[in-house]
């Protein structure tokens, strides 16, 4: 059975995630707040960052670049506690 979630990126309830798809607190945070559909949206945006900002993703910097633009990107640069 899917697990309905209000989903603050689409900004209505939506099918969540099945797994937590990302680690510890933001982790949670995303699993909790951000849809299948969202969730799809940010990876192949992603992808496009990856490419275009050439980042190498066994370099800390890069992942915490990348990391910044999820945030950006899932909520919409709204100021949210734990992130």
């Amino acid at each position: 059975m899917s697990r309905i979630i209000f989903c603050t990126f689409l900004e209505e309830k939506s099918e969540g995630q099945d797994f937590q798809s990302y680690p510890g607190e933001l982790g949670r945070q995303i699993y909790n707040q951000i849809s299948k559909k969202a969730w799809k949206q940010w990876i192949a945006r992603q992808t496009i960052l990856i490419n275009e900002k050439n980042l190498n993703m066994l370099d800390l910097q890069d992942r915490k670049k990348l990391e910044k633009y999820m945030i950006s990107f899932l909520f919409k640069n709204k100021t949210h506690a734990n992130i």
